[in-house]
């Protein structure tokens, strides 16, 4: 999905308002992609949702190894 968002059309001299119907919309929009990921999600077998736990662990380990290392906290 491609959106230009309120800045970008500002920037642009545009006015940007946003209807009741928009907001209807946008909240429609968002209720059917919650939707779609909850299905998604069940569809995913076990291994899958497992790999993808261990992915996440591994992800937030090394961005705070990256944060501390930022900081100049190295282990030793």
């Amino acid at each position: 999905m491609t959106a230009i968002t309120a800045d970008e059309l500002a920037a642009r001299g545009f006015r940007a308002s946003a209807t009741r119907f928009d907001r209807a919309l946008l909240r429609a929009a968002s209720a059917l992609d919650a939707y779609v990921v909850a299905r998604v999600e069940k569809r995913d077998d076990a291994e899958e949702r497992r790999a993808r736990t261990a992915q996440a662990a591994a992800i937030g380990a090394r961005r705070e190894a990256e944060a501390r290392a930022a900081m100049g906290l190295l282990p030793r």
